[in-house]
């Protein structure tokens, strides 16, 4: 059996499985797989049941399954392996990576790769510690280069993490609000300020292309909330200097770290034929083994537990996993209804705006909860 797939387009969304599929013989192993790949911003923001009509295995973000769901695009965990294998992959999973999956009492993916938001800073560039709080970051915007990520949704997910740091984790304490005005405003007050003093080079980078810029170009001595890419800890290609993760910004140096959950899971989607040949292959690549070994070595980033407190791995890639684990432990899960997705994209527009024009903080925090409020379903929907 022969299934087509769909990842991301980068080392780290591609290479492992197309090594996994590489060793697959369809006579001898009773399948093989085709690893297509779309942008990271299709990967992002691409309508997820367009993909389920496409292809067998989608590599998906945890907010696009709410639109799955809705749109009866994936088959369930629970019609496909045991609740042995749910909770095995539940126990060893790092932090939230299978729990972000779990949406109207099933789950929808398997958690292959886990990632978060964290500080990354090239090191030899600052004279002084890595900073811990935010009120550390903003001291040292002042004297050395500073970027924010607010490309594309990253601006809007920046926010949550920073509001999550300071106390208020959005839709969390109430589904149909996004933010306290308390902490919307301080957030918004403290984006500003470190967006004025960015470098204006990195404004329209994606995370891949600001961590490569911070590697190659010495211009940007840290940025405290960026999607964690492995891969930049200890890079290969000619001139490109090491990028050092830690763990993402806190509001005391005792609170936790604010940052919003990213990562992948493969899904299945309903036009899939599904065999035990495959079922055994997505076992073997959230096992212990491959998760260790194989996707490390793949360039890979693994979502076993096990895998990020590993001292090989972590001597392989520079500390990367130890340096960062706990935040990815604390790490917040976004909402995940069917309207999540076109909010998150609005919001972070909305947000890019405000701070080029000067948009008072409280008008756009009126303009964000109203725009939230109108994603939300009408009732009874889980987040």
């Amino acid at each position: 059996m022969r299934y087509r797939a769909l990842t991301w387009d980068h080392p780290r969304g591609y290479n492992a499985l197309a090594a996994a599929a590489a060793g697959l013989d369809e006579e001898r192993d009773g399948l093989a797989i085709d690893w297509d790949k779309q942008p990271l911003e299709g990967f992002e923001a691409h309508p997820i049941s367009d993909l389920c009509a496409r292809y067998d295995l989608i590599v998906l973000d945890h907010p696009h399954v709410g639109e799955a769901v809705a749109e009866r695009g994936l088959i369930p965990l629970e019609d496909l392996f045991t609740a042995a294998d749910i909770a095995g992959w539940q126990r060893d999973s790092i932090g939230p990576s299978l729990a972000s999956y779990r949406f109207a009492d099933r789950h929808w993916a398997l958690p292959l790769d886990a990632a978060t938001q964290v500080m990354a800073c090239r090191a030899d560039l600052l004279d002084e510690p890595i900073p811990v709080t935010w009120a550390e970051v903003a001291s040292l915007s002042e004297r050395a280069p500073v970027a924010l990520s607010l490309a594309g949704p990253h601006a809007c997910l920046t926010f949550l993490s920073m509001a999550t740091a300071f106390g208020d984790p959005p839709a969390v304490a109430d589904p149909d609000r996004l933010v306290s005005a308390e902490v919307g405003e301080r957030v918004l007050d403290l984006m500003a300020t470190l967006a004025g003093r960015m470098p204006a080079a990195v404004r329209g980078l994606n995370p891949i292309g600001l961590l490569g810029h911070m590697a190659r170009i010495d211009k940007v001595a840290l940025c405290p909330l960026v999607y964690g890419y492995v891969n930049y800890a200890a890079p290969t290609a000619a001139g490109e200097k090491p990028v050092t993760f830690a763990d993402a910004p806190r509001a005391t140096a005792d609170g936790r770290p604010g940052s919003t959950l990213g990562g992948t899971g493969i899904g299945v989607s309903v036009r899939c034929e599904v065999t035990p040949a495959l079922l055994d292959h997505l076992r073997w690549l959230l096992g212990a083994e491959a998760q260790r070994s194989f996707i490390p070595a793949h360039d890979g980033q693994p979502s076993r537990r096990d895998a990020w407190a590993d001292t090989a791995v972590n001597e392989r890639w520079g500390g990367f996993y130890r340096n960062t684990a706990a935040t990815l432990e604390a790490a917040y899960v976004r909402p995940r209804h069917a309207g999540y997705i076109a909010f998150q994209a609005d919001a972070a527009a909305m947000i890019r705006d405000a701070l080029a024009d000067g948009t008072p903080h409280p008008a756009l925090l009126d303009r964000l909860q109203h725009r939230y409020a109108a994603s939300r379903p009408v009732a009874g929907t889980e987040r």
